[in-house]
C-alpha cells in the first residue's frame, strides 16, 4: 500500500478516548454543519464515498474533504443536491510535545509519564462505513463524482465511490 498524507495517525492504536468531560483543554471539530442543499427533494441518484480499510481521519482533513466537495456542489444550485457529512470526529488526539532547541534534553523528561496532550479530534472508521452522502439528479452525476475524485485525495485512507439508483425510497446499488 503507497504512503499516503495522514500517515501519523491513521491506525488504530490505542483504546477508544472519548469521554470530552473527563479530558482538559479538548479542541472544538473543525466540522460544523453537516447538511448542505435541499433535504426536502427527491433525487434520482445517491452517490457515497466509503472508506474500505479500517482506520481514523482527523477532524482537519475531514474539513478539507468537506469544503472541496461543498465548493464543486455549491456551483449546481441549493436546490440540486442534498450533501450530507456522515461521520462525527469523537476521538481525542494526543500528542507528547517534544522541545527541539539546544540543551532541551537537559530540561524535558522524554517519555517519562507521556500521555500526551490533546490536539485535535479523528473519526474511527471501519471497513464500508460511508463518510459522505449525495443525492443528485442524473444531469449531475459526473460533478459529483468528480468532486468526489477530488475528496478521495485529500483523505488518508482509501475510498470508493458507491452509486445508487433512487427507485421510490429504496437504493439499488452499483459500485463506480
Amino acid at each position: 500500500m503507497p504512503l499516503r498524507p495522514g500517515r501519523c495517525y491513521r491506525r488504530i492504536d490505542t483504546p477508544p478516548y472519548t469521554r470530552k468531560e473527563y479530558i482538559p483543554g479538548v479542541p472544538n471539530s473543525k466540522i460544523t454543519k453537516f447538511d448542505f442543499g435541499t433535504s426536502k427533494n427527491t433525487f434520482e441518484y445517491r452517490l457515497d464515498l466509503v472508506v474500505t480499510h479500517l482506520g481514523q481521519i482527523r477532524h482537519n482533513a475531514l474539513e478539507s474533504t468537506r469544503m472541496a466537495v461543498h465548493k464543486i456542489l455549491s456551483s449546481l444550485g441549493e436546490e440540486n443536491y442534498y450533501f450530507k457529512v456522515r461521520k462525527y470526529p469523537h476521538q481525542v488526539i494526543r500528542e507528547n510535545k517534544m522541545m527541539a532547541f539546544a540543551g532541551a534534553d537537559r530540561m524535558q523528561q522524554g517519555m517519562r509519564l507521556s500521555f500526551g496532550k490533546p490536539i485535535g479530534l479523528a473519526v474511527r472508521v471501519k471497513k464500508g462505513d460511508v463518510l459522505f452522502t449525495v443525492n443528485v439528479d442524473e444531469k449531475f452525476l459526473p460533478q459529483v463524482k468528480e468532486a468526489f475524485r477530488i475528496a478521495q485525495a485529500k483523505l488518508p485512507l482509501e475510498t470508493v465511490v458507491l452509486v445508487s439508483k433512487v427507485k421510490d425510497g429504496v437504493h439499488a446499488s452499483e459500485s463506480s
